[in-house]
């Protein structure tokens, strides 16, 4: 996309790159077609002078002079085989583009939220001005027309504290969208989700985390870290929303929780959806990483063992959001292949997008199929990596923390039979 076209010059249909940061820009993505002049205008009110577009990817008229002297070729005819070859390089290609603009756009919210992180103790209104500034940018990319899929990512944000800080922001800001959540309470959201465990800071390292083995003394050290938290958000003059989020994420719908055992009906709607995506992504992503349970055991704990800790509508919205078979789980397919679920699209949970292991096709040419396109192939179980076999588990490789994401989803046209084979 080398090719560059001035901002004055733009028309509806033309595909271009904006070469900017992702938080830099309204739009979901940074690469797209312009589908309105109001898009235009917004282009043009980013300070631009030039931006790259890419012919081959717009949808413009074709000048009827360029048209009439451009001489016709009959085309080539390909085999089934070809064709079968050259559209699965074609999907492969497109989920390694998306992929890698998602890691690119995970990457920028990372830094972003360890800037705000690294702020709290020196300059606390500093800090809660780059965690709005990151939330109301995750709030603008979500608050558009259209599904989102909930993306697995290859790598995470670094550290784990700022992968568990976005993996929590990121899905409840998705379980806000579902809600519709206006985007003044989603703002507060994001921002109670991103710093939900800025207490810690002020705890000794041994009590940031929960181990079984605490004593009642141990157990209260850890626990601090709620009141704590509300302290710190209180110097950084959080909104009262987002302290809420703060002061009720380890509150529990049956009064179970602490520190104020709280029952759903006293908690705030945006602390209930955190306290489950909290609880998910610290069983996916423990400090021990031999404890981890994969996504689809974490959400059938959650429901099978903890319903009565969780607002159940809010649970309910959450396993329909994240999928029966969440993005990072592995499975085995109706044909007995085994795959790995790359992302979900909330409207069809049982059909996710996977990439599927077969020892006939190298790894880097691999099948990513969409099970929504393909009836009459499904998920039959899910399986534990180490369950899988030696070359299965090399081929998919997944990874030992599961880093969550969002993107616009994709309408495709049904695939033929012959992408299973």
């Amino acid at each position: 996309m080398n090719n560059k076209v001035a901002v004055e010059d733009l028309r509806v249909g033309m595909f271009i790159h904006l070469d900017l940061g992702w938080m830099s820009h309204p739009f979901p993505l940074s690469s797209f077609r312009i589908a309105s002049a109001d898009q235009i205008a917004t282009i043009r009110g980013l300070g631009l002078q030039h931006v790259r577009w890419a012919p081959d990817k717009s949808d413009l008229p074709e000048p009827a002079t360029l048209a009439a002297s451009t001489p016709t070729q009959a085309p080539v005819a390909e085999t089934a085989e070809q064709i079968a070859q050259r559209e699965r390089r074609e999907r492969l290609a497109s989920e390694r583009e998306a992929r890698l603009r998602c890691e690119q756009q995970y990457g920028e919210a990372g830094r972003a939220w360890r800037e705000a992180w690294d702020s709290v103790a020196a300059q606390p209104k500093h800090a809660r001005g780059q965690a709005e500034a990151l939330s109301r940018t995750l709030v603008d990319k979500l608050l558009v027309d259209g599904e989102m899929c909930v993306r697995l990512l290859n790598s995470s944000a670094g550290d784990r504290a700022t992968a568990h800080a976005l993996n929590v922001a990121v899905i409840s800001l998705l379980m806000g969208r579902s809600f519709g959540m206006s985007a003044e309470d989603m703002l507060d959201l994001g921002v109670g989700a991103l710093l939900h465990d800025v207490g810690k800071q002020d705890v000794q390292d041994r009590f940031r985390h929960m181990d079984e083995r605490f004593g009642p003394a141990e157990t209260s050290s850890y626990r601090e870290h709620v009141s704590l938290g509300v302290t710190q958000g209180k110097r950084m003059e959080l909104a009262p929303g987002a302290l809420l989020v703060l002061a009720q994420h380890h509150e529990n719908a049956d009064g179970s929780g602490f520190p104020m055992r709280l029952n759903a009906d006293r908690m705030s709607t945006a602390a209930r959806i955190v306290s489950i995506v909290n609880r998910y992504d610290n069983l996916c992503n423990p400090l021990v990483a031999s404890r981890a349970l994969t996504p689809h055991e974490a959400l059938s704990m959650l429901f099978a063992q903890s319903r009565a800790k969780f607002d159940a509508t809010i649970l309910n919205a959450f396993i329909r959001m994240m999928g029966v078979y969440p993005a990072g789980s592995v499975v085995q397919l109706t044909d007995d292949r085994y795959a790995m679920v790359t992302s979900v699209n909330s409207s069809r949970p049982l059909k996710p997008r996977v990439l599927v292991h077969d020892p006939k096709v190298p790894r880097d040419e691999a099948l990513l199929l969409n099970l929504e396109t393909l009836p009459n192939l499904g998920i039959r179980r899910s399986l534990n990596p180490s369950k899988l076999p030696t070359a299965a588990l090399d081929y998919l490789a997944p990874k030992p923390r599961v880093a969550y994401f969002f993107e616009p989803a994709v309408v495709e046209h049904r695939e033929t039979e012959e992408a299973t084979a």
